[in-house]
């Protein structure tokens, strides 16, 4: 047998992967869904019934789920969703150098006569900045505005896309869009999410009440995340049809139009 390491190492990095990037996207929509069914179901009770349920069915078995925004008692064990979005970082870091930065894919000559390790410097840095930005624009008014906020958002993303398809290789521009989302999501979730959860834990520990602002933060992040995630499956997907895609002459502007159609797809996903 032909043994190729780096063959077989791209192969289980991409299969970990793309495991734990659908234990992540899917505990991010199940929770998305969960939490508007049981708003309903608040706004539909909230005199009779504030104590809102949600009843399942799955595999041989019934559930219930009852959502408290101020419980009275912490349980023994308190389940955590946090690793997923880690290990699917992670993972993603790891095959990001695998493939682009030490396999040969990340420039090419004939976009722009740049050095692999500066791709390399042009890459880690979107990253870097990319997670600066969005974060800081919540600071300021644009961030007051959900319209407003998605359309300097994309705007941006349009110029991170065109700057890339100008420096990159066509494939490694679009890759780095979706590292620069899935690095967003990720950051979403260890610098804003948990830390947030953590403060609420604390209050309640304390016998105070859990600043409900920490709790509306958390959930807007992880409604963009929502967002950004489809996006990132097409990205990952457009690997494979690089005639249609990073191969296109048009490359950024079909990149720039399928990550609003991603949008606006997660918006009908959202509201199912």
């Amino acid at each position: 047998m032909d043994f190729n390491l780096n063959e077989w190492l791209n192969l289980a990095v991409r299969w970990f992967h793309v495991f734990a990037g659908i234990l992540w996207i899917g505990q991010t929509y199940f929770f998305t869904w969960l939490d508007g069914q049981l708003s309903a179901e608040e706004q539909a009770g909230a005199k009779e019934n504030p104590g809102a349920q949600v009843w399942m069915v799955h595999s041989g078995g019934f559930y219930v789920v009852e959502k408290q925004r101020v419980p009275e008692l912490l349980p023994r064990k308190l389940h955590w969703f946090r690793w997923e979005a880690a290990l699917t970082w992670i993972s993603g870091m790891v095959l990001l150098t695998i493939v682009y930065y030490m396999g040969g894919a990340l420039v090419d000559e004939s976009v722009a006569n740049i050095s692999v390790g500066a791709g390399v410097a042009i890459g880690l840095g979107l990253l870097t900045v990319a997670w600066l930005v969005y974060d800081f624009m919540w600071q300021l008014p644009v961030g007051r505005s959900e319209t407003l906020f998605a359309g300097v958002s994309l705007l941006l993303v349009i110029g991170v896309a065109y700057g890339l398809t100008r420096v990159l290789s066509g494939r490694a521009a679009y890759i780095h869009v979706g590292a620069m989302f899935g690095t967003l999501m990720a950051a979403n979730v260890w610098i804003r999410i948990l830390p947030a959860q953590r403060q609420m834990i604390a209050a309640l520990k304390e016998g105070r009440k859990p600043d409900a602002a920490l709790a509306a933060r958390a959930k807007l992040r992880s409604k963009h995340n929502t967002y950004m995630v489809v996006p990132v499956v097409f990205i990952m997907l457009s690997n494979h049809f690089p005639t249609a895609t990073y191969g296109n002459k048009y490359n950024w502007e079909i990149l720039a139009v399928l990550v609003l159609a991603g949008w606006i797809a997660a918006k009908f996903i959202r509201n199912a």
